[in-house]
């Protein structure tokens, strides 16, 4: 993944959070609320809680604003149940786009979704059409500026805790897990007082897709625009080479 710096795209994410916090926030709590009903409401019990925890706080999302999304979900037998969903399809020039929802009504995030694939100049696909291009992983991002211990040390810290991969890039090191392992290495670098940029299990894209045309490149944005706009919308990835 030469020429893709994984911290810059994490701060232009991050930087892109702070002017709409609200979303994001939306997306964590919603997170929160289905991790409490799948595991309960204690963090030590639950590893998906303690991940989705580990997330809001990187995000800046208030401790109370946590204990409370928590405590709601546990106390509350008749809140929204949401649904995860997830769709799959294809942008300009073949671009591999995959939403991931979570959802208390399918049929509008259905209709959502596949209203902005279609704005722009996009379709959305059956299930499995392009995620075969792309592997699921845990993914963590310790920022160089954060981090100026040794790098091995890091390594190693991370290959003893079960990491399958660590890379040194510019301005970051990256470490990669199996999903069933990720839980286990975000928490011993947090028992070890490393700070991570990002820590979350995700989709990274074998191979990467760049445009050059102009309507393509704004209609890829259009269709990224209005799923970031939808709050039923948890995550976008895509093998656009930005």
């Amino acid at each position: 993944m030469s020429g893709h710096s994984k911290f810059a795209n994490i701060k232009h994410k991050k930087e892109k959070n702070d002017a709409a916090k609200g979303k994001i926030f939306t997306i964590i709590g919603r997170e929160i609320a289905v991790a409490v009903k799948e595991g309960g409401p204690d963090p030590a019990n639950n590893s998906r809680l303690r991940d989705v925890i580990a997330k809001a706080k990187s995000n800046n999302m208030p401790n109370d604003t946590i204990d409370r999304g928590i405590k709601k979900a546990a106390g509350d037998a008749n809140s929204v149940n949401y649904e995860s969903v997830t769709y799959e399809g294809y942008g300009p020039s073949g671009v591999a786009i995959i939403v991931d929802a979570l959802t208390d009504n399918k049929n509008r995030t259905a209709s959502n979704v596949r209203n902005a694939f279609t704005k722009g100049s996009g379709s959305v696909g059956t299930q499995g059409c392009v995620s075969y291009m792309f592997d699921k992983k845990g993914q963590i991002i310790v920022a160089k500026e954060e981090y100026e211990t040794d790098a091995d040390e890091l390594m190693m810290i991370a290959l003893d805790a079960g990491a399958e991969d660590f890379a040194e890039e510019e301005d970051s090191y990256e470490i990669l897990t199996a999903p069933e392992d990720f839980s286990d290495v975000r928490l011993a670098l947090e028992e070890a007082g490393i700070p991570m940029a990002s820590a979350e299990v995700t989709m990274i894209p074998q191979t990467w897709v760049e445009l050059t045309d102009e309507t393509d490149l704004k209609n890829l944005q259009k269709t990224l625009d209005l799923l970031d706009e939808d709050d039923d919308v948890q995550v976008v990835y895509h093998n656009w080479d930005e």
